[in-house]
């Protein structure tokens, strides 16, 4: 293969290529590969979906990935150094499924708690986002594989994501929503930026010349490439001279050369123009093929990773993700010799809920859930049963474990038809046997369809148990459900748009079917690709819109339907038998996912109600949250214990086992406040797109600084964490110089003690107070810096230091369009979360002084 390349100078380069070449450069051939160009021996480069995991460039056929915790989870370590680690595993991972850009880290700011994707980001903080963000781009830079940071910049809710103006002031956009990606820039240079769907001040980000130019490469020293969101482009000449570089996905939309070659005539861009994108796009793909020539230049085949090690460290990191929010009277951990008998109940007890939804999905190596990991990890002596209690499904739960192909091979058969002239699917094409009834085409079909074509998924369905089954489907296209020869789902002639597929596809239209046990019957899912017109007449369609939907999938779930006052009855029953409940519940990917936001602070379903029932019937119960921000919890004060598990990835049950029976003493702490309920949120009435705008009304006052400045107690405040130990704080020290400038760094000690009886560990969290005087309004603590002592063991202290910059003590100021650090008396607090700062002391700044940069 012609390596040529590899030592070519870019500028001559640039100089050979001729027009067209560039401008196929600037866009994409498919979904996750830049554009080649063989007679110049520039090769493409393929980038893949993160941020928990490294999915692959298919969702169709996917290659099985290790899943790693969510942010929220990564965050809740305040552990640099192991998230560091996270991203060089996440590296390796790449290069395994041949690629060499990763989508991630995500770092937008978690300002409402039902954003849609608040589970991909890091925090409510700015501070805590961006340092989670530079360990996260510094660990996977260090396999070089380059980190894609995103989203640039406030795409912090879901709400008409595309056209959104975020409305805000110029101080929060610095100091809150800009700040994560400032830190990350100083402290990592992620090697590429990904830009937000929405706008700010009226132009698309991914037009903004203010942003992209000047913020980003001028002042904070950025030089490597800008890509568009997927389908986050949205002109030819405003974007390239803003700016962006690269158009995903391909085929592109915009950058054709038709309409490329037109605004080069008529100088709405110019060629210097373009040869500078090309330049930043030749000089990123060369870096890659020289750091990673045995992945641009290999075989391209997607492979899985699994080895005692990875299973080991994913374990790890899911425990010390995990915050324990409660422990009345020391419940946990369990043992022999406080329980006997543990009934584990919720809809997610034997589920595969690990990941939030979108594009953060992936199809996992394997699954360890909650039921599997506590029973097959319990001490000798404890018994345990089992019951739903309720459901908490959004859509019906996938079946691919309840089938075999018509051959009695696992999972079921997807053929490929081609249209004839009439448009019927008379051709088949190409088949593949599938172990998921989730089925995504957006980014894969195989050769020799037309625009428009058809599927069929064929197999046989089982239940265990003899009963009435609802089956259900869902769509981006058309589609209906054959069961034994009977059409008993028709999504495909009437459909009702729903959130299904980012918010392109149909609700889930369901039918109930009686099954007997262990008798299979034949389904057949029937699938097209076009959208449904209102004139259908005939099974395959009837007239239809010419026009192929975007997004292309089609879902089949089912389960078995019971009466829901029954099922909570029988699990408080069992409550009222056992020794100590469990009930895990929360929510799910298909109620935290990109496309759209949560609904409700509220867990989907009966499970306050049931989890009130359970506490009715044994105060022993303990219940374990799955949910990548936060939900309401009315029955607080009726249960013993809460853990808030996150998504936890592969790992879950595992670690879930860990920290249950006292393994894994938890050590988590919350990178985000939880509220008593929605209206207490700082974005409350103001986190939905209104006229094209959404306010931040909040302004600075995002999360735990909105809270402590209207005196509002939440249900557990940012930073709060319990331990099965107790830690005091004590000698605090700060060591400030005389003269405090720009590249001056202030040393804050403090002297941890283990006051238990066992090994655990604990985070030192440092915020800062500003002067009162500075006629601006402005948060009264902020966290600055924090260090986690890991295993002090009962009775030992340890002394940490944390060192804070001219970044601690610093704001932006409006008028000067510049950082400025005013002369006055600072309070510098220490504690153990946002509400707990036992210790403080006064520094002072002698003059006032102004910077710009990094």
């Amino acid at each position: 293969m012609n390596r040529s390349f590899l030592d070519a100078s870019i500028p001559d380069l640039v100089k050979k290529l001729k027009v067209d070449e560039k401008i196929s450069l600037l866009g994409a051939p498919n979904w996750w590969n830049t554009t080649p160009i063989p007679r110049l021996g520039i090769p493409s480069i393929r980038m893949s979906d993160g941020p928990n995991g490294v999915r692959g460039s298919s969702h169709f056929v996917s290659t099985p990935a290790q899943c790693l915790p969510c942010a929220t989870s990564l965050a809740s370590t305040f552990d640099l150094d192991l998230i560091q680690k996270v991203g060089a595993f996440l590296g390796q991972e790449a290069k395994i499924k041949s690629s060499v850009l990763l989508l991630a880290p995500t770092c937008n700011i978690q300002r409402n708690p039902l954003g849609g994707r608040a589970f991909e980001s890091f925090s409510e903080d700015p501070y805590l986002s961006g340092v989670m963000a530079a360990a996260y781009v510094r660990g996977l830079q260090s396999e070089n594989v380059s980190a894609v940071i995103k989203h640039f910049v406030a795409n912090d809710q879901e709400s008409e994501r595309l056209a959104a103006d975020s409305v805000m002031s110029d101080r929060a956009l610095r100091e809150i929503y800009l700040y994560p990606f400032m830190l990350a820039q100083r402290d990592a240079q992620p090697s590429a930026f990904m830009t937000s769907y929405g706008r700010i001040k009226g132009i698309h980000c991914s037009e903004n010349s203010e942003l992209l130019q000047n913020i980003l490469r001028r002042d904070w020293g950025f030089n490597g490439i800008v890509i568009s969101d997927w389908f986050g482009t949205y002109s030819v000449s405003e974007a390239i001279n803003a700016g962006l570089d690269l158009e995903m996905p391909g085929p592109p939309r915009w950058r054709q050369p038709l309409l490329v070659l037109q605004t080069l005539s008529t100088q709405k861009i110019l060629l210097q123009k373009i040869d500078e994108c090309v330049s930043n796009l030749l000089t990123f793909i060369q870096k890659q093929a020289r750091c990673n020539p045995e992945v641009v230049y290999g075989d391209g085949v997607e492979r899985t990773r699994d080895t005692p090690e990875n299973r080991a460290f994913c374990r790890k990191l899911a425990a010390e993700g995990m915050v324990l929010l409660k422990n009345t009277n020391n419940v946990l951990p369990l043992s022999p010799n406080k329980v006997k008998r543990v009934a584990i109940i919720g809809p997610n007890a034997k589920e595969r809920v690990i990941s939030g939804g979108g594009s953060a999905a992936l199809k996992p190596s394997y699954v360890v859930s909650p039921w599997d990991g506590i029973t097959q990890n319990s001490p000798v002596g404890i018994e345990f049963m089992h019951h739903t209690g309720c459901y908490a499904h959004k859509y019906l739960p996938t079946l691919e474990n309840n089938l075999v192909t018509p051959s009695g091979e696992p999972g079921w058969l997807c053929t490929f038809y081609a249209h004839d002239e009439s448009e019927k699917p008379d051709t088949p094409i190409a088949e593949f046997k599938l172990h998921d009834t989730r089925i995504k085409l957006n980014d894969f079909l195989p050769p020799g369809l037309g625009s428009e074509w058809t599927i069929k998924l064929t197999g046989k369905l089982t239940f265990e148990k003899t009963a009435e089954f609802e089956l259900g489907l869902t769509v981006a296209g058309r589609a209906k459900l054959w069961v034994d020869g009977k059409l008993t789902i028709d999504n495909w002639t009437n459909q009702t748009p729903g959130d299904f597929f980012y918010g392109q596809g149909t609700v889930e239209e369901k039918a109930t079917v009686n099954f007997s046990a262990g008798k299979a019957v034949d389904v057949l899912v029937e699938y097209t690709n076009t959208v449904a017109s209102d004139t259908d007449d005939d099974q395959h369609g009837g007239d239809r819109i010419s026009q192929p939907a975007l997004m292309r999938g089609v879902r089949l779930g089912g389960c078995e339907k019971f009466d829901a006052e029954e099922g909570i009855a029988e699990a408080a029953a069992l409550a009222k038998e056992s020794d100590v409940v469990i009930f895990v519940g929360g929510l799910t990917p298909e109620w935290e996912s990109e496309g759209f936001d949560r609904p409700t602070l509220d867990m989907p379903g009966l499970q306050n109600q049931t989890i009130s029932r359970l506490a009715d019937a044994n105060p022993n119960t303990i219940v374990v949250i799955q949910a990548g921000s936060a939900v309401s919890m009315p029955w607080i004060d009726s249960v013993s214990g809460i853990l808030q598990a996150w998504y936890s990835g592969n790992e879950l049950g595992n670690a879930l086992s860990d920290v249950l029976f006292g393994k894994v003493n938890p050590s988590g702490r919350l990178p985000l406040t939880l509220p008593a309920c929605i209206q207490d949120s700082p974005a409350y009435l103001n986190d939905k797109c209104e006229n094209g705008k959404i306010h931040y009304r909040e302004d600075l006052f995002v999360g735990y600084k909105h809270y402590q400045a209207r005196g509002i107690k939440p249900l557990f405040p940012f930073g709060h964490g319990l331990s099965y130990t107790a830690f005091s704080l004590n000698d605090l020290q700060v060591s400030m110089p005389s003269e405090f400038d720009a590249s001056s760094r202030v040393t804050v000690s403090a002297l941890l003690k283990n006051e238990g009886q066992v090994v655990g560990s604990e985070v030192v969290q440092i915020y800062v107070s500003y002067p009162v005087d500075l006629g601006l309004t402005t948060p009264v603590n902020q966290l600055r810096g924090f260090r986690k002592a890991h295993d002090v063991v009962p009775g030992a202290s340890h002394k940490l230091d944390i060192i804070l910059d001219k970044y601690a003590f610093s704001l932006w100021d409006e008028l000067r369009s510049a950082w400025r650090v005013s002369a006055g008396q600072y309070l510098i607090h220490a504690g153990f979360s946002s509400d707990a700062l036992p210790l403080s002391v006064s520094v002072e700044i002698p003059q006032t002084f102004f910077w710009n940069g990094l």
